[in-house]
C-alpha cells in the first residue's frame, strides 16, 4: 500500500466518523494495494438514531443561547411570563362564556389585567435599571407576535363585542343600565319558567314583564349602551316569546300605522266618490240653465203673437 492510498484511506475513515446525519459502517481494516477505496452500499447507511447502539457517533446540538448583547434581559423575560399567564387567563374566560355569550360581564377583569401588562411592555419608559422592553419584545421580529395577539383580542373586545358600552369608564364594573337590564331579563325568564307548560297563561301573565324588557332595550339601543351580552340575551328572549311560546305583543306604533294604511286604502274611493258627486252637481246646473233659457224663449214667442 503506497503513501497516497494510505492517506486517502485515513481521510475516508475520519469523514465517516465525523458525519453528522448518517453513520457509514465500513470495514476500514483491510485495503489491498491494488484496489481503490470502496464506499459501502446505500443499505449500510444508518441514521444517527439507529446507530446509537454502535457506540461510535457524534451528536450535534444547536447553541441555545445567543451573545449577551442580543439576549432579552431578565426584567423583560419576567414581563413576558406575566403576559403569557394573563393572555391564557383571558382566552380561557372568553371560550368559557362564549355560548351563551357573557364575556363582557365575566371577563372584564381579565381584559384589564392583560391591558395593563401590555401597556407596560409596549411603553418606551424604562423599568428597573433603565430597561425598556418595547424593542426587544414588541419589535424584534417581523411577526410582532405579542402585538398581533393583543390586537386580535382588543378588536374582539372593543369593536365586535362592544364590551365598553356595558362597563363604567374605568372598565372596573357594570353600568347601572346593564345591571337593571339583567334584573328585568331575569324577571321575564323566571315568568317563562313558571308558565312554560301553559303557553296561554304565559302569554297573558308574562306580558307585562316582557313589555318592560322591550321598552328598556329600546331606550338602551337608542342611547347606544348595548354590548354583545345584552343583544344576544334579547335576541334569545325574542325567539322564546315569538317562536317557542307563540306569543304576540302588539306595539304602540302599530295603531297610527294601521290608521294611515286604512286612509290610504280608502283614498281612491273617496276621490272617485267626490268626483261623481261633483259631476252630478254640474249636470244639474246645466239642466237648470237650459230650462231657464227655454222658458225665456217661449215667453218671447208669446209676446210676439200677442
Amino acid at each position: 500500500m503506497d503513501l497516497l492510498t494510505k492517506f486517502t484511506f485515513v481521510i475516508a475513515c475520519l469523514f465517516a466518523e465525523w458525519s453528522v446525519t448518517f453513520i457509514t459502517v465500513a470495514n476500514c481494516s483491510e485495503l489491498s494495494s491494488d484496489s481503490a477505496l470502496k464506499l459501502p452500499p446505500a443499505a449500510n447507511v444508518i441514521p444517527v438514531k439507529q446507530a446509537s447502539t454502535l457506540g461510535s457517533f457524534y451528536s450535534l446540538s444547536l447553541q441555545s443561547a445567543f451573545p449577551d448583547d442580543v439576549e432579552v434581559n431578565e426584567y423583560c423575560i419576567e414581563l413576558l411570563h406575566i403576559y403569557r399567564q394573563r393572555y391564557v387567563t383571558l382566552a380561557n374566560c372568553l371560550v368559557t362564556y362564549a355560548r351563551p355569550i357573557k364575556i363582557c360581564q365575566n371577563c372584564y377583569s381579565g381584559f384589564n389585567s392583560l391591558d395593563d401588562i401590555y401597556k407596560n411592555i409596549s411603553s418606551d419608559q424604562s423599568g428597573p435599571g433603565n430597561v425598556s422592553c418595547h424593542d426587544s419584545l414588541m419589535r424584534s421580529d417581523r411577526v410582532m407576535l405579542l402585538y398581533t395577539l393583543f390586537s386580535n383580542l382588543h378588536e374582539i373586545w372593543t369593536e365586535s363585542a362592544k364590551c365598553s358600552k356595558c362597563l363604567t369608564e374605568d372598565q372596573e364594573a357594570l353600568t347601572n343600565d346593564t345591571v337593571n337590564f339583567m334584573a328585568t331579563l331575569n324577571q321575564s325568564l323566571s315568568c317563562f319558567q313558571q308558565f312554560q307548560k301553559n303557553h296561554t297563561e304565559l302569554c297573558k301573565d308574562c306580558k307585562a314583564s316582557y313589555k318592560r324588557l322591550n321598552e328598556l332595550y329600546g331606550r338602551m339601543q337608542k342611547n347606544q349602551t348595548l354590548c354583545i351580552d345584552l343583544e344576544d340575551a334579547m335576541n334569545t328572549t325574542h325567539q322564546l316569546w315569538s317562536n317557542t311560546y307563540n306569543c304576540l305583543l302588539p306595539r304602540e306604533e302599530t295603531v297610527p300605522v294601521i290608521a294611515v294604511s286604512s286612509f290610504m286604502l280608502f283614498l281612491p274611493v273617496i276621490f272617485y266618490l267626490s268626483s261623481f258627486l261633483h259631476s252630478e252637481q254640474k249636470k244639474r246646473k246645466l239642466i237648470h240653465a237650459k230650462r231657464a233659457k227655454s222658458s225665456g224663449s217661449l215667453m218671447n214667442i208669446q209676446d210676439k203673437f200677442n
